[in-house]
C-alpha cells in the first residue's frame, strides 16, 4: 500500500509515538522549573500571585506529567517488540543508560512529586518547595540520560564490537559522546521556550477576552521575559550544533542545506528556499544567497560544505523532509526572538497587556515552540538515516522482521489509541488552561500547631474542611 513495506510502517509508528511523546516531557521539563521559581518568588516576596499561579500550573504539570509517562513506556516496550535487532546489537549502551534515568531521575520524581502535589498544607514551606526543585532537577536528570542515549547512536563513541555486539569500554566517552553537549543543550533550551510560549499564549487568550488580573499579567510577563533572552541563546546554542554536526555527519548537513554538489573552489551558497529532488539529484526552484552557507556552516567565506553527491546514493537522507522540516524550526525561532522583541518595545511603552495585535500573535505563538520540538526532531532523526547507529548499523538491520499485515495492525490500534486517549488527556489539560488562575488559591488557612491542618496533633486534625467535616474534626479534638 502507497509503495510502504513493513519496515516504513515500523519507522512511521515509531515516529508517531515518538511525536507524542516528546511534547509531553518538553512541556513537564520547562513547568516543573517555571513551578520552582514560581515557589521560589512566592517564599521570598510573599507575594500571593505567585501562590495563585504555582497552584494554576501545577495541576496542568500533573496532568502532563501524568500522560508523558504512560506515553514513554511505550517507547521502551518497542525496542524489543519492533527493533529487537537494534537492542541486541546496542542493548548494552541503550539498556544502561535507560537504567539510569530510571534510578536517578524518575525515582528522584516519583519521590517527591506526591509531596509537590498533594503537600501544600500538610507540610513546611522550605521541605515543599525542596520537593519542587527536586521534582525540577528529575526532569533535568532525565533529559540527560535520554538524550545521552540518543547522541550515542548519532556519534557512537567508546565501544568495541565483538562477535557482532557493541561493548563498552568507556563509557565517560559514550555518555560525554561529540554531539551530547550540543544536544542536551539545545533540547533543554527548546522545553523552556516552548514552555514560555505556552504559559504566554495561554495569558494573551485571557487578556483577549477580558479577563485582567495581577496573576495573568505576571504570567505574561514572565513568558516574555523568557522569549526574549533564551530564543536569542538558543539560536546561538543551534550554530554550535549545526558546527559539530557538520565535522560528525556531514551527510545530514548536506541533506539540510539541499547542497548537492560543489563548483570548482567557488564558497557554497545558502539555499534559502526549494524543492530537492532525490532521483534528480538536484534542488528545483532554488532561491540562493551565495557565500552565506559557507559563512554560517564554516565561518568563513571560501571553505565549502560537503555535498550530497559526495556520499553513495544508499547513504544519503531524505534531503526532501529534513530540507523543510530544518526550515520550519529555524522560521518558528526567527517568529520567536521578534516576539520577544516586541514584547520588549510594548513594555517600555507600558503597552505589553493592551497591545491586541501583540496578544494575537503571543496567542498563536502558543504551539510553537512544540511545533519547532518536533520539527527539530525529524530533522535529527531522519537525517541520521539510513543509519540507526551512525556508521555502525542500518536502520534496515535493526527492525525485528514482522509482516506488513502485523505491522498495519499495530500501527492502526496506536493511532486510534493515541488520539482517543491522549487526545482527552490534552483537552481536559485546555480546559484547565481556559478556567485561569484563581485568586487565593492554596491560601493557608492557619499557621500549624495542635490541632491544625499543617501540623496535626491527631490524625483527625488533618481532615478535609470542605463540607464542614474539619470544624466536626476541630471541635472533636478539643473535647478528646
Amino acid at each position: 500500500m502507497f509503495g510502504l513495506e513493513a519496515l516504513d510502517l515500523a519507522r512511521i509508528q515509531f515516529a508517531f509515538t515518538i511525536s507524542f511523546h516528546i511534547l509531553f516531557p518538553a512541556i513537564t521539563i520547562g513547568l516543573a522549573s517555571y513551578l520552582a521559581v514560581l515557589e521560589g518568588l512566592w517564599l521570598k516576596t510573599h507575594n500571593d500571585t505567585y501562590r495563585d499561579l504555582y497552584h494554576f500550573w501545577s495541576k496542568i504539570f500533573a496532568v502532563n506529567f501524568g500522560m508523558g509517562v504512560v506515553s514513554g513506556l511505550v517507547m521502551a516496550y518497542q525496542f524489543g517488540t519492533n527493533w529487537s535487532r537494534f537492542s541486541d546489537f546496542a542493548g548494552s549502551v541503550t539498556g544502561p543508560l535507560l537504567t539510569y534515568e530510571v534510578l536517578t531521575a524518575f525515582f528522584l520524581e516519583a519521590g517527591f512529586l506526591g509531596v509537590m502535589l498533594f503537600g501544600w498544607n500538610k507540610v513546611g514551606r522550605k521541605l515543599h518547595f525542596f520537593s519542587t526543585v527536586m521534582v525540577a532537577i528529575g526532569t533535568l536528570i532525565s533529559t540527560f540520560w535520554i538524550l545521552a542515549s540518543n547522541s550515542w547512536m548519532q556519534t557512537p563513541q567508546g565501544y568495541e564490537i565483538v562477535n557482532g555486539q557493541v561493548i563498552p569500554v568507556d563509557w565517560l566517552a559514550i555518555i560525554f559522546n561529540p554531539s551530547f553537549p550540543y544536544r542536551l543543550l539545545h533540547m533543554s533550551t527548546a522545553a523552556f521556550v516552548a514552555t514560555a510560549f505556552f504559559v504566554g499564549s495561554s495569558a494573551a487568550w485571557h487578556l483577549l477576552r477580558g479577563k485582567d488580573n495581577p496573576a495573568i499579567r505576571t504570567m505574561l510577563s514572565m513568558a516574555m521575559w523568557m522569549a526574549l533572552i533564551v530564543a536569542p541563546i538558543q539560536a546561538v546554542i543551534g550554530d554550535f550544533h549545526g558546527v559539530n554536526t557538520l565535522k560528525h555527519q556531514p551527510a545530514k548537513i548536506a541533506a539540510i542545506e539541499g547542497h548537492w554538489e560543489n563548483v570548482g573552489n567557488e564558497p557554497t551558497p545558502l539555499i534559502l528556499f526549494g524543492w530537492p529532488d532525490m532521483k534528480a539529484e538536484k534542488t528545483r526552484f532554488a532561491v540562493e544567497i551565495p557565500y552565506l552557507g559557507s559563512l554560517i556552516l564554516t565561518h568563513s567565506l571560501d571553505k565549502q560544505v560537503p555535498a550530497l553527491k559526495e556520499f553513495a546514493p544508499e547513504d544519503r537522507p531524505n534531503s526532501t523532509i529534513v530540507f523543510w522540516s530544518f526550515r520550519i524550526m529555524v522560521g518558528l525561532g526567527v517568529l520567536m526572538i521578534f516576539t520577544g522583541l516586541w514584547s520588549l518595545w510594548l513594555r517600555k511603552r507600558d503597552r505589553l497587556y493592551t497591545s491586541r495585535p501583540f496578544l494575537y500573535l503571543a496567542l498563536w505563538m502558543g504551539p510553537s515552540g512544540l511545533v519547532a520540538i518536533l520539527a527539530g526532531w525529524f530533522t535529527t532523526e531522519i537525517g541520521r538515516q539510513p543509519w540507526v547507529v551512525y556508521g555502525l548499523m542500518r536502520t534496515a538491520d535493526a527492525s525485528s522482521g514482522h509482516s506488513f499485515v502485523q505491522m498495519s495492525i499495530t500501527l492502526i490500534m496506536f493511532v486510534v489509541v493515541y488520539f482517543a486517549l491522549f487526545g482527552a488527556g490534552l483537552g481536559y489539560m485546555m480546559r484547565l488552561v481556559r478556567k485561569g488562575p484563581k485568586i487565593d488559591e492554596g491560601k493557608e488557612t492557619n499557621e500549624g500547631g495542635p490541632g491544625q491542618q499543617r501540623t496535626p496533633a491527631r490524625p483527625l486534625s488533618a481532615a478535609d474542611d470542605d463540607n464542614g467535616e474539619g470544624e466536626h474534626s476541630h471541635s472533636l479534638n478539643k473535647e478528646i
